[in-house]
């Protein structure tokens, strides 16, 4: 069910999620947290259906901002709810003029009465996100430097903003390769690693992260080789004095764990979708503080 209500106001959003909540059943029984997703001028058309999706391990209330440039100073909201809103009831709010000037008062009237708040920014990245008027009501703080035009500079401004709460997509979206070297690592022969290499796309931030996270975590020196057409990362190289230890993914799909004295091993490594990233993310309502580490100690590393 789709509603659509223009030139309104947060007081009549309410009182009309009231009378379908009535009319329809307890639609926001279940709810754990309200996600606030803040569109900028993008469509969010792909942000919401990634969060419902989410919402199907999730169940939430979603919050989306986007602003409008039609020269009017008014409000307008669309209400999804059923087939339309997955698991959760998506609230979009599409604001002009001054209606945008104050975010946080625009979502607090909407927001789930002792509810987590999780703030999301799937394309531009706030100067601040702890900062930010969203971000200061929220438990955790999403972005994603990926998304921007010169993800390399955002992450390392991040890294001199970073507050306990906030993570970065890029970070989520190397998950499954910390996961397989941390349990190659953790077979013997025990055996310090030399020097790491990195392979991946020439900007993508997951590269630099990845990189970042091995110099922090082994204490090596670590390479980074960029390649302008690579999907994302294509490999990571440990050298030890028994021989590399070898993680290639070469197109994105599948890769291949090369050790000395053992067979090739193909694993399953696509590329990591949107959805899967923010379930991830909401899976956790404190502190990644193996990323704050990596952001603000391991890119220094690396740079250095």
């Amino acid at each position: 069910m789709i509603i659509d209500m223009p030139d309104t106001t947060t007081r009549d959003i309410n009182k009309r999620l009231l009378t379908e909540r009535d009319e329809g059943g307890a639609v926001a029984l279940g709810r754990v947290l309200t996600l606030i997703i803040d569109a900028d001028g993008h469509d969010p058309e792909e942000s919401i259906a990634a969060a419902n999706e989410a919402s199907r391990e999730h169940p939430c209330r979603i919050v989306v901002l986007t602003q409008k440039d039609d020269g009017s100073t008014c409000l307008d909201a669309q209400i999804r709810l059923g087939g339309d809103a997955g698991a959760s009831e998506v609230i979009v709010l599409r604001v002009a003029g001054g209606a945008g000037t104050h975010l946080d008062t625009l979502v607090m009237p909407l927001l789930l009465p002792d509810a987590p708040i999780v703030a999301w920014w799937p394309y531009d990245v706030p100067e601040n996100p702890s900062a930010h008027p969203l971000g200061t009501m929220a438990q955790r703080r999403i972005t994603d430097t990926s998304q921007c035009s010169s993800p390399g500079r955002s992450l390392r401004h991040l890294a001199e903003v970073y507050a306990d709460g906030d993570t970065d997509l890029a970070w989520t979206r190397a998950t499954l390769w910390r996961g397989l070297i941390a349990a190659t690592l953790d077979q013997p022969p025990f055996e310090p690693v030399q020097r790491a290499v990195v392979v991946g796309e020439s900007t993508h931030p997951s590269v630099d992260l990845m990189a970042a996270w091995l110099a922090q975590s082994l204490r090596c020196p670590v390479d980074v080789e960029r390649q302008p057409d690579a999907p994302a990362i294509t490999q990571v190289r440990l050298q030890r004095a028994s021989g590399d230890i070898v993680l290639d993914r070469p197109d994105g799909k599948t890769a291949a764990l090369r050790q000395p004295d053992q067979p090739e091993h193909r694993i399953a490594l696509p590329i990591r979708q949107l959805r899967e990233c923010l379930v991830e993310e909401l899976r956790r309502l404190d502190a990644d503080e193996v990323y704050g580490e990596v952001l603000q100690k391991g890119l220094a590393r690396i740079d250095a």
